[in-house]
């Protein structure tokens, strides 16, 4: 199984289990061996396309509404587990609908998976504090403005 085809069935799996509506995941889409760590394509940012802009703009704004209260301690299990599902969500419809190249989209697994791990364990699906888990996915949004063209982005902190 190929870690798209992987991810495509975790995300069906996981948001099925949480009564959500599920996004049609393209599942025969395959590439070359994922990389071990983010890099950028010879030099320059890896190019995007309209649904990851979008997606990754609104995963941005889930976490940038809750940024102050998750720096003052002030967001409760039951928002980090909203703000968690939102993640996966957006994460789906990434994956259903985003169409880069296959080096470019290598690249963007790396970033989906820390997405969801970050999610995950806000949701309390991993045994880690709740904070452990929005780190995770401000590193991965702030990795993702580094490595991918995406006019007008501004990281977290």
């Amino acid at each position: 199984m190929t870690m798209h085809r992987f991810f495509a069935s975790a995300f069906a799996v996981v948001l099925g289990m949480t009564g959500l509506p599920v996004l049609a995941v393209d599942a025969t889409h395959t590439h070359e061996a994922h990389p071990a760590k983010l890099q950028l394509d010879q030099g320059r940012k890896w190019a995007t396309d309209e649904p990851l802009r979008r997606g990754m703009g609104a995963i941005r704004a889930v976490m940038a509404e809750r940024i102050e209260a998750i720096h003052r301690n002030r967001l409760s299990a039951e928002e980090y587990r909203a703000a968690g599902v939102a993640i996966e969500q957006e994460v789906a419809r990434i994956v259903a609908e985003c169409k880069l190249e296959p080096k470019a989209d290598a690249m963007l697994h790396i970033v989906i998976a820390d997405l969801l791990a970050g999610a995950d364990v806000m949701q309390g699906k991993v045994k880690a504090k709740p904070v452990a888990g929005a780190h995770k996915v401000v590193q991965a949004l702030n990795a993702y403005g580094k490595y991918f063209e995406h006019p007008g982005w501004q990281g977290l902190k």
